[in-house]
């Protein structure tokens, strides 16, 4: 049985294309897999602070020198951490904004990269400790943009998940979105239809 981290973080809640991909993605994964547990975050109703001086200080500063921002900051960041370590498979769903992803991501990001605890600095570099995880990028563009030279999402979420150690990476995109009736509806096809073949 694996249990399966969902990240929520398009700002809208009706009329969503990467929720509407989401919400297909768990149904079809839980039809598959009738015995995985899964669970879902969502950043737009429960908003993670960005990166800020309480959180570096909750990582930084000694237990019985921080103040009670740093620890709540410091108490935050440790349950978002731990529901990524107990994930055996991670769901991220990434509407593009302006090129790149939400800036709510971007803040969960940060919270759960973590030298110590999800990477590891080494005399050969960083070292990634979730190795063994797969994930899975859904997203949402008005535009076509994969492989482009605007994509900043794709090559930026490998990164960062690479740079954590987690390498099985599969993307989906929803593209075209605003161009129209006839590309936003190939595009939300092709985009189901890669859905259907990984989930």
């Amino acid at each position: 049985m694996s249990h399966v981290l969902v990240i929520e973080s398009s700002a809208r809640q009706q009329g969503s294309v990467s929720r509407q991909l989401t919400e297909q993605f768990v149904a079809r994964w839980q039809s598959s897999h009738p015995d995985d547990s899964i669970q879902l975050r969502d950043l737009a109703l429960e908003p993670i602070p960005h990166l800020d001086a309480n959180l570096l200080g909750g990582w930084m500063t000694p237990a019985e020198q921080q103040s009670e921002a740093e620890q709540a900051a410091l108490a935050l960041s440790n349950r978002l951490t731990d529901e990524l370590l107990a994930a055996d498979v991670l769901v991220l769903a990434a509407p593009m904004y302006n090129f790149a992803i939400p800036s709510t991501l971007k803040a969960w990001l940060d919270h759960v990269l973590r030298a110590g605890v999800t990477f590891q600095y080494t005399e050969n570099g960083p070292q990634g400790l979730l190795g063994g995880k797969r994930a899975f990028v859904l997203t949402a563009r008005g535009g076509i943009y994969a492989g482009g030279s605007l994509d900043h999402q794709e090559p930026y979420l490998r990164q960062a998940l690479g740079f954590i150690g987690i390498h099985d990476v599969s993307f989906i995109h929803a593209e075209g979105l605003n161009m129209g009736d006839e590309f936003s509806e190939k595009g939300l096809a092709e985009a189901q239809a890669r859905l259907a073949q990984v989930a």
